[in-house]
């Protein structure tokens, strides 16, 4: 197994990164990670006015995958998600989806014990560590971790977490991958612009597959499979969720136009990932269960 330390972070996803680590397909990663604030807020005293924002949303890496090229899809399994603690959240006026009623601003320390998070001694919430930034090199350019798109990064998606499987096109020889921002718990739309935002550790391995039309970012866990959109309004982003789900659903599972869209309304839920990055993000997600009631799964 290979370890990456967290002091090994970049800022922006760019086929210009060089690689802090030559990986194999199928070598089993340790990766630990920052916050999303690179430990600068440690008390209720730190706020953002003492923040340096160029460090800001670091993520471990980057990693060259040997052996992936433009257009591969990488698969990559996340075999365990651990949040270290403690956690720290903010309130800022004029800032999030909330922001326009808060009127002064507020860090929080969340302490951590076993499994759970408390939040001013008086909620005591079980974690449920998951990754706000993950993904791959675009093919050009460079695009800041703070930023959600086709490549992956600031996905903020709840359901990035232990024993699940995400898919990403690669756009670079070698994938350039990278992930960080573990929060420890969030819910869905991250509204006050972070959830339990804490530094972990991350184990993981990454593979190629043959999987010709998946549309990506894809996710896969136990129950369900699921397609990420981001956009720069929430309407844009839902319709590229939906287009995305049914185009798996009949290019690749090879489920019936009829049948693929009605079985969306049926058992399928569209869901806020985040609405407070520079795009926001949603998700659709379907189960497996009525995939194989048609017969198709998903490579091993």
């Amino acid at each position: 197994m290979s370890d990456l330390t967290r002091d090994k972070a970049f800022f922006g996803f760019s086929p210009g990164n060089d690689a802090v680590l030559h990986a194999q397909q199928g070598e089993r990663l340790h990766l630990t990670t920052h916050d999303c604030f690179s430990g600068q807020l440690k008390t209720p005293a730190d706020t953002l006015e003492t923040l340096d924002w160029s460090i800001t949303n670091p993520a471990t890496g980057p990693i060259y995958i040997e052996g992936t090229k433009p257009g591969d899809v990488l698969r990559v399994d996340l075999h365990e998600v651990k949040a270290h603690g403690p956690s720290v959240m903010i309130a800022v006026p004029g800032v999030g989806a909330l922001g326009h009623l808060i009127t002064e601003e507020e860090t929080v320390i969340l302490d951590h014990s076993d499994d759970t998070v408390t939040y001013k001694d008086k909620v005591v919430v079980k974690q449920k560590p998951m990754l706000g930034v993950i993904g791959v090199a675009p093919a050009e350019g460079t695009v800041p971790n703070s930023t959600p798109g086709p490549h992956g990064g600031n996905m903020d998606c709840t359901l990035i977490t232990s024993n699940t499987r995400l898919y990403l096109t690669v756009a670079v020889e070698g994938a350039l991958f990278g992930c960080g921002d573990m929060h420890a718990v969030m819910g869905d739309g991250e509204v006050v612009v972070c959830g339990a935002e804490t530094p972990g550790e991350v184990t993981l391995t990454t593979q190629v597959v043959d999987i010709p039309g998946l549309p990506t970012p894809f996710i896969e866990n136990d129950e369900i499979v699921a397609v990420i959109a981001s956009a720069e309004t929430t309407d844009e982003a839902y319709k590229m969720a939906l287009d995305m789900m049914h185009g798996f659903l009949t290019n690749v599972a090879d489920i019936p136009v009829n049948d693929a869209a009605m079985l969306m309304s049926l058992v399928g839920n569209l869901r806020f990932c985040q609405v407070v990055d520079p795009l926001l993000t949603v998700r659709f997600e379907f189960p497996k269960s009525v995939l194989a009631d048609y017969g198709y799964t998903l490579p091993a």
